[in-house]
């Protein structure tokens, strides 16, 4: 079997765990592709583990049909043994290789595509830093704290009116000895921050025990 060649000496628990850690990174961002290019055994390897990723593989063999798929889709990852001319690439220059080798090369480069992508979110007439936890407009900046970005990214990426309900338990986690204006405290804090930097006072919504950011 083509896992084999990796010669792993980690358990399936290991390697599970392994892309957990990887996939909390990935929470809320935009979805990134593995583009497996001109390796099938690489792809094979990859594929036996897909119950494990929460990325979507993709194989690709010619180098035109690679340069057409980046061009539409310039934040996905290659994987190949071959180097390419894109900046978002991990070369496999070595075999045999272990898996907990791979899965550390390409969780690396996960996590610098996840970093820019973060430094720039566009929310609006906004720009979302999720590394500083700051949000700016023009020349103007607000500090924000971790709660506050948890909530704005969460609004802006929901298909309208969320519940209170809803923000309670997916981002405190519901629980009996939460208080029930702990969302309300939340958000009435950082609408007054917001109006007090960038005199908006339409960022964030209500609407009948919802909110939302258009």
């Amino acid at each position: 079997m083509p896992i084999e060649h990796l010669k792993e000496k980690s358990s399936k628990i290991n390697v599970s765990l392994f892309f957990r850690v990887i996939n909390l990174f990935l929470v809320f961002m935009t979805n990134i592709n593995l583009i497996i290019y001109d390796s099938i055994n690489i792809y094979k390897i990859l594929n036996e583990l897909k119950d494990h990723l929460n990325l979507n593989l993709i194989f690709i063999d010619k180098k035109l049909e690679l340069d057409l798929y980046i061009k539409k889709s310039p934040n996905d990852l290659i994987i190949s043994n071959k180097k390419t001319s894109y900046k978002n690439q991990v070369i496999i220059d070595g075999v045999p290789l272990k898996i907990s080798k791979l899965m550390e090369k390409i969780n690396l480069e996960i996590l610098k595509i996840n970093f820019s992508l973060k430094s720039n979110i566009s929310i609006g007439v906004y720009k979302l830093d999720l590394n500083s936890k700051q949000i700016f407009y023009k020349n103007l900046k607000l500090d924000l704290t971790e709660q506050e970005v948890k909530i704005i990214f969460y609004l802006s990426n929901s298909n309208g009116p969320v519940k209170i309900e809803k923000l309670q338990k997916d981002i405190w986690g519901y629980g009996k000895n939460l208080e029930t204006h702990t969302v309300e405290t939340h958000i009435y804090r950082l609408r007054k921050k917001f109006f007090k930097i960038f005199k908006d006072d339409q960022f964030i919504l209500s609407v009948k025990s919802s909110y939302l950011i258009k």
